[in-house]
């Protein structure tokens, strides 16, 4: 048996792989296709000297270098399953999922080692190692020390290479389990959708602890033998210099809200590019007709989740409507049923949207029972996300039954938030809620009902610092004198987000 995974990535290995750049950072460093394998071999040999055994756990939490990628190449064939962490999360976040997960190693940023340290120790993590933003580290020096050749650990297409974790309406996060399979046939799946060969030069902004920038574009790069221009972060002068020499960009909607600002875009900045795509979080219509009136192109929007890879696509060929993130990828099935009866809706109903295919994830780590609750019988995972299917069959998001926040592309449950808030002295109870943003997608916004001696905005603001990774904290901190109920005594989130729902064009803040 092979190892499932890494031998996706062999088998589109170029032909002359010393002569094919996979990775050029800013600093214009050139990582060949012949350095994946070498590269990817010593950090499987670190981390099996580090006691790493088929099935462990290596959570990662890092600035983005081209080493974290191989790192993560490595922890596949080593058959470890690998366990990125957002670098925002603070060391109270980082302290739930190292108890959670038990990984055998961590491996932090050098900065943060220190404060870090207790944490893992109370987790039981017995080796903490260190890899910085310009790819240096222990990690790295254990990498060195070991060299390149590595037998690779025997993996099969259901055995886990990832757990990625997501945040729960309860407050606690669940970890994502993902299997070879679901990586590899859905990096395929997305090669030959959006048409990707290895002439192809990715513009890579985003960052790699999440789905998209992880597995949506690396692996994709991967399976076709494509290179990537590596950016730290999104700067959107920086990806307008790389345009003439890319082929193609992967972003969230941030990314052409801002490019959109430069005065320098238009057709013949971006006349190289074959694909614009965008994902993690609704891009607005308005955003897409904008730009394909400043460049010629019609931004290809998509659809995924952290627990299924990508589930739908626009078109290629074809009219890549704008509102919509297309129709269900080869392989995938999509239905829209009633969120109560479970009962499948026809054309133009709104309802909940539940898929099954090979990149369907197998369940969340150690809850069994909430894997249970969230797969119909037959196989079908309920997302959670309310849509309907037209009568072309393109597939519109209209809403999110759990009332999840999507601000820059990443995740926001208000219930953490408002746990958070309602612990203040002076807080009466709290309401935590999107509202459109031009930039962000959706801006997280607190309504608070205040009692005496309350904290105003700044107060609520200061004390969420620290506490709450920064993508989490609210734009704005709304005062209220009552919050909107239902006859059963439920919070009417909607009217919240109906009554405030020009908060961020009126005041222009956030």
């Amino acid at each position: 048996m092979t190892n499932h995974l890494f031998q996706l990535v062999r088998d589109s290995l170029p032909a002359d792989p010393s002569r094919k750049t996979f990775i050029e950072t800013p600093d214009g460093r050139r990582y060949s296709y012949a350095e994946s394998p070498d590269r990817s071999g010593a950090y499987a040999n670190a981390l099996v000297a580090a006691g790493v055994k088929p099935g462990d756990r290596v959570a990662v939490q890092v600035e983005k270098s081209a080493e974290v990628v191989f790192l993560y190449l490595g922890a596949v064939r080593a058959g470890a399953v690998f366990l990125p962490l957002n670098t925002a999360y603070t060391a109270a976040e980082v302290a739930y999922f190292l108890g959670d997960a038990e990984p055998k190693v961590f491996v932090c940023d050098p900065a943060r080692a220190e404060a870090l340290a207790n944490v893992a120790d109370m987790a039981g993590i017995g080796r903490v190692l260190t890899l910085d933003a310009a790819g240096r580290g222990s990690i790295t020096d254990a990498a060195d020390a070991q060299g390149g050749a590595f037998a690779d650990v025997a993996r099969g297409p259901d055995d886990l290479a990832a757990i990625l974790y997501t945040s729960g309406t309860t407050g606690r996060s669940k970890g994502a389990m993902l299997s070879h399979d679901n990586l590899a046939s859905n990096a395929r799946t997305l090669v030959d959708h959006w048409r990707f060969t290895d002439d192809d030069v990715l513009i890579h902004a985003l960052p790699v602890f999440h789905t998209h920038g992880l597995f949506v574009a690396i692996n994709t790069v991967l399976a076709s033998g494509g290179s990537m221009l590596f950016l730290p972060r999104l700067d959107a002068k920086a990806i307008l210099a790389l345009m003439p020499r890319a082929t193609a960009m992967m972003g969230v909607p941030t990314f052409y809200t801002r490019l959109l600002k430069e005065p320098g875009l238009d057709r013949q900045a971006t006349a190289s590019i074959r694909l614009f795509v965008s994902g993690s979080a609704p891009l607005l219509a308005e955003t897409h007709r904008a730009w394909q009136a400043r460049t010629g192109h019609a931004i290809l929007e998509r659809y995924g989740m952290t627990e299924t890879n990508m589930i739908t696509s626009n078109p290629y060929e074809g009219e890549r409507v704008a509102g919509t993130v297309g129709t269900p990828l080869p392989g995938v099935s999509l239905r829209v049923v009633d969120p109560e009866t479970g009962d499948g809706l026809g054309t133009d109903a709104v309802g909940m949207i539940e898929v099954k295919g090979p990149n369907v994830f197998k369940g969340y780590w150690r809850m069994p029972e909430k894997t249970a609750a969230e797969f119909r019988p037959d196989g079908f995972f309920v997302t959670g996300d309310l849509g309907k299917v037209d009568a072309r069959g393109y597939v519109h998001i209209v809403g999110r039954g759990k009332d999840l926040i999507i601000t820059g592309g990443f995740n926001v449950y208000p219930k953490e938030v408002e746990t958070e808030i309602d612990a203040m002295p002076g807080i009466v109870e709290s309401a935590v809620i999107g509202l459109a943003h031009s930039d962000f997608g959706e801006g997280v916004t607190a309504v608070v009902v205040a009692g005496a001696d309350a904290p105003d905005e700044a107060a609520v603001l200061a004390h969420l610092d620290g506490r709450l990774a920064r993508f989490k904290c609210p734009k704005r901190v709304l005062f209220v004198d009552e919050l909107p109920r239902n006859a059963m005594g439920k919070v009417q989130k909607n009217r919240l987000r109906e009554d405030h729902a020009g908060l961020y064009a009126e005041s222009g803040k956030g």
